[in-house]
């Protein structure tokens, strides 16, 4: 079955029309599902040799639920192709292969708990998502690959606890921003050492472009990436970072993705630059299609066409609802265009949308029936606003929501309205750590505060960094409680009583090496709305 043709992802290809896309995204979901196996009782895989070992991009483990996991790998195509394994023909579907995995209660895989196959097929680039059930909940495992007699790596994953258990602690870390060429990796090795739960990781996974600045490490390929040939060398190119590598295999991840997973600054269907958005729509499938393959994402996140599924909820007990947002398919375009400027009349039109009307009314069903004790939003983009320039004329970041205020607005006032318990929004992008408190109105110091923004640096993007402390940017805005620009991630821990965020920094990116602390701790104690320095 030939379900995507490398040339179909051209943008100077024969052009496409939104039923072709979805046909072909609805022909991979069948080939997907045939290719699952139930889990057999002994080894079945056709041993043969290769020149190397094909899990050149490692292991992951993703969307934990509280009876299974996704489990993800690659094989690497080179390798299938120069032992002969696949043929090498463009555009061409080439046989699947057959992949082992299995998952362990322990990591000498002593006690299996669950064991299959899955084909890992041409068409997704030999990419493996294997859905594992029947596992119990709040617990660790082990797991690893197996395909024509080579082994991968071993990975670490954890299932979320029983639905209506209360867990005394839950552990995650969000980060996002990872430019290579900016940047050593190095903040990712060591949150592959804390004692983590999972990881939220809140976009800009690779960089589809070159910047104006000193590379301290090389893109390979293109300048800018297009096709789905080149979205996926430019994967491939991250995936074998060592540190990355680790930072996966460590526990599971939850994704989401921005911009440059696609293209910068993109709004739905527009692009920053001349492409039409007929074009633009072509671009994007690839890029969808190449960050599912490379993603631990279930089965509901298979693209279609341009289209991709990525808002969605995680429950981890009664203690944490995670809510998921996708703030760049569904947004309209930016207001006055964006880069940092005086708000235009654009900013305030009601109709403008960051969410789309579908995702904020399942945001709004989330919230109103949760009953966590803790209800997160992964968030891309800074949710509070952060004015800069003069006092009479400021200005904001109009890629944010500062760029879209009644979306906002409408969005904070779900949240008042739904009374969701202790609402925390978690953020990327920004390559800035700050910490805000909330407000339904921001133009009213004595708003009442109805939540916390957590917004962690980069891991990369934007070089070095330093350790200014913001006053100014504090002092013009004081809802703010933190400002920093050094690299890292943020580690939160969450129990029933309270939620503590530690930002989490390393002094340098531009070499390996670099040590890890503690830059600030926060806390919000559980009913109380405002944070804390700790």
């Amino acid at each position: 079955m030939k379900i995507y043709d490398e040339r179909w992802f051209d943008l100077y290809a024969r052009k496409l029309t939104r039923r072709d896309l979805l046909r072909l995204g609805r022909d991979a979901a069948a080939c997907i599902a045939l290719s699952t196996v139930v889990p057999p009782t002994s080894r079945v895989l056709r041993r043969s040799r290769l020149r190397a070992n094909p899990f050149a991009s490692g292991v992951a483990s993703g969307d934990p639920l509280d009876t299974g996991v996704v489990l993800w790998t690659r094989l690497d195509p080179a390798v299938l192709e120069g032992s002969g394994l696949i043929g090498s023909a463009a555009g061409r579907a080439g046989p699947a292969i057959e992949v082992r995995w299995e998952i362990a209660e322990d990591d000498a895989f002593r006690r299996i708990a669950r064991r299959g196959t899955a084909s890992a097929l041409s068409e997704l680039g030999y990419s493996v998502h294997a859905e594992v059930d029947g596992l119990q909940p709040g617990r660790e495992y082990w797991y690893r690959f197996d395909a024509a007699g080579e082994a991968s790596p071993i990975g670490r994953t954890r299932t979320a606890p029983a639905p209506r258990s209360l867990p005394d602690q839950l552990r995650f870390a969000f980060a996002s921003c990872q430019n290579y060429e900016y940047g050593f990796f190095t903040a990712h090795r060591h949150l592959s050492a804390e004692p983590l739960d999972l990881v939220v990781h809140l976009g800009d996974y690779i960089y589809e472009r070159r910047f104006p600045r000193l590379p301290v490490r090389l893109h390979e390929g293109v300048v800018e990436v297009k096709s789905l040939a080149e979205y996926r060398a430019r994967y491939a190119q991250y995936r074998a970072d060592a540190d990355l590598q680790a930072a996966h295999a460590a526990c599971p991840w939850i994704v989401t993705n921005d911009d440059h997973e696609v293209a910068n600054n993109f709004a739905g269907a527009i692009s920053e630059d001349d492409a039409s958005p007929a074009e633009f729509l072509l671009r994007r499938a690839a890029a969808y299609q190449a960050y599912y393959e490379f993603m631990p994402l279930r089965r509901s996140s298979l693209p279609q066409g341009p289209d991709i599924q990525l808002f969605r909820r995680l429950d981890f007990g009664a203690l944490l609802r995670i809510h998921v947002l996708d703030t760049r398919q569904f947004r309209s375009d930016q207001a006055c265009g964006d880069g940092v400027k005086p708000r235009c009349a654009a900013t305030l039109d009601a109709a403008r949308t960051m969410l789309g009307d579908t995702q904020e009314a399942w945001l709004a069903a989330g919230l109103r029936t949760s009953g966590a004790r803790w209800n997160v939003l992964a968030n891309q983009v800074m949710m509070a606003p952060a004015a800069a320039g003069s006092e009479d004329d400021p200005t904001y970041r109009l890629d944010t929501w500062a760029g879209y205020v009644p979306a906002r607005n409408r969005l904070l006032s779900s949240i008042a309205a739904a009374q969701a318990s202790n609402p925390v929004v978690i953020t990327g992008d920004i390559h800035l750590s700050w910490v805000a408190e909330l407000k339904t109105d921001f133009d009213d110091p004595s708003s009442p505060v109805m939540g916390i923004e957590f917004v962690g640096t980069s891991l990369t993007s934007g070089g070095d960094g330093n350790d200014s402390n913001g006053e100014e940017q504090i002092r013009r805005n004081p809802h703010m409680k933190f400002f920093n620009s050094r690299r890292g991630y943020v580690v939160c821990t969450v129990t029933p009583a309270g939620w503590t965020s530690d930002y989490r920094t390393v002094p340098f990116v531009s070499r390996p090496g670099a040590p890890i602390e503690t830059k600030a701790r926060f806390v919000v104690e559980s009913g109380r709305p405002g944070v804390e320095r700790g």
